[in-house]
C-alpha cells in the first residue's frame, strides 16, 4: 500500500480553536466543543481504564483502536497509564489509520493539548519517520509500545496477532465511512477478544449494536457525550446467544 496523508482543512471551532476536518469523509475529527471531555468520557470512562490500570495484576494491557486520527486517544490513554498503571506494566496501544494527517497537521491539532507536551514530543519524533504498513513505536522508556498501522482495517485486523483488552471504535461516523464498521471487522473484533474484553465508542447506530452482538459482544446504550444523544459500550462474553 503506498501512503496517502489525510486531505483535511481547518475550521474555526465554537470554542475560539481549530478543528481538522476530514474532506473526503466529511466529518469531524474530535468534538470541537471539547474534544478531550469527549475521550475521556467515551473511551477511557466506559473502557473502566483509570480504575483497570490501577489494579493492574497483568505484564502487559493491550488496546486496539480502529482510527488514530489526531492521536487525541492516545496521548489522554498513554498519560492516563502513566500516571496510574504500575511501573512494571506495558502498555500496547495497537491502532490502524489508512490515512495518516502529516507530520504538519498533527503537531498542530497537538498543540491543542498542552498538558500532554512530553508524550507528544517523544511520539511526534517518531512519526516524522511514518511509513506505510507497521509502525514500532517505543515510548516512555518502554512503558508504551504503539504499533500503528498504516493500511486499511481489513488488511491489518487480520495480520495483528495481540488480543485486545479493550476496543477504542473512533473511526468516521458509520454513515460516512462504512469500510470501519462492517460485519467482517465485527468478526475479527470477536477473534481478537477475550471474556471481559471491553469497547466504547461514539456511535450509536444500530447497525454497530446489531453487529457486535452478533459476535458475542453484551451492549449497552449511555448518554452521549455533548450534543451527542447517546453512545455505546460493552463487553465481549464470547457467545452469540
Amino acid at each position: 500500500m503506498t501512503m496517502q496523508f489525510a486531505n483535511i482543512e481547518w475550521r474555526a471551532s465554537e470554542n475560539g480553536t481549530e478543528t481538522p476536518y476530514s474532506i473526503d469523509f466529511n466529518d469531524v475529527y474530535f468534538n470541537s466543543e471539547n474534544g478531550l471531555q469527549e475521550t475521556e468520557y467515551v473511551f477511557i470512562e466506559h473502557n473502566q481504564l483509570k480504575a483497570r490500570f490501577t489494579a493492574l495484576d497483568q505484564a502487559t494491557f493491550t488496546i486496539i483502536e480502529t482510527g488514530f486520527g489526531t492521536g487525541l486517544n492516545f496521548l489522554a490513554v498513554a498519560e492516563c497509564w502513566l500516571k496510574h498503571a504500575p511501573k512494571t506494566a506495558a502498555l500496547r496501544f495497537i491502532s490502524i489509520e489508512k490515512f495518516p494527517l502529516t507530520l504538519d497537521d498533527l503537531r498542530r491539532a497537538h498543540t491543542q493539548w498542552p498538558q500532554f507536551a512530553e508524550i507528544s514530543h517523544e511520539f511526534l519524533q517518531s512519526y516524522a519517520n511514518l511509513k506505510a504498513g507497521n509502525n514500532q513505536i517505543n515510548m516512555a522508556r518502554r512503558r508504551i509500545y504503539i504499533g500503528l498501522h498504516v493500511d486499511t482495517i481489513l488488511t491489518a485486523l487480520p495480520k495483528n496477532p495481540q488480543t485486545a483488552d479493550a476496543w477504542l471504535l473512533d473511526g468516521f461516523a458509520p454513515a460516512k465511512n462504512a469500510e470501519m464498521w462492517s460485519d467482517e471487522v465485527f468478526t475479527h473484533m470477536a477473534r481478537l477478544s477475550k471474556p471481559n474484553t471491553t469497547f466504547a465508542t461514539f456511535s450509536s447506530a444500530g447497525t454497530v449494536k446489531r453487529g457486535l452482538q452478533a459476535v458475542g459482544f453484551s451492549v449497552n446504550k449511555h448518554a452521549g457525550f455533548g450534543k451527542k444523544r447517546e453512545m455505546l459500550s460493552g463487553v465481549f462474553t464470547g457467545s452469540t446467544a
